[in-house]
């Protein structure tokens, strides 16, 4: 078993061994134990709080190994609104649950739920069901870049 504990900077020119795709959730876990599409057992000791990011690098402890992380895409939900004080609001009260939420310009960005969706439809917004990949964002406490 590779066992990785060092985040490389991602513009780091080298030779990456694979690609390893996690999710938006997956990509919270700092001890965690991973495997490869070929097989191979992968173990995660990364500082408490770390949150990976799409393209991260991590190196094994032995050096030998450089993964890239990759955020795999995953079911969501899209709201959008042709009103920009609607998709505040909609932060607001996903906000107001603790929801983890993707922010953008144009849109905000959850993980599937029912109920969820259902107030956000009640309060005008557009939602749409997608397979995206999912950048929340951090947490006040975490170690993301």
């Amino acid at each position: 078993m590779l066992t990785f504990t060092q985040r490389l900077s991602s513009d780091v020119n080298t030779h990456i061994s694979f690609t390893l795709s996690l999710t938006a959730q997956e990509r919270t876990r700092t001890r965690h134990r991973f495997e490869t599409s070929d097989g191979q057992a992968l173990y995660l000791r990364l500082p408490r709080g770390t949150v990976l990011q799409d393209r991260d690098l991590l190196q094994s402890e032995d050096g030998n190994v450089i993964i890239r992380i990759a955020a795999k895409p995953e079911p969501v939900l899209t709201v959008t609104s042709q009103k920009p004080i609607d998709l505040l609001r909609a932060a607001y009260h996903l906000g107001n649950r603790h929801i983890c939420l993707e922010i953008a310009p144009g849109y905000l960005r959850l993980s599937p739920d029912s109920v969820l969706q259902t107030m956000l439809e009640q309060l005008g917004v557009e939602v749409k069901e997608e397979v995206m990949p999912f950048y929340p964002e951090s947490g006040a406490y975490t170690h993301s870049h």
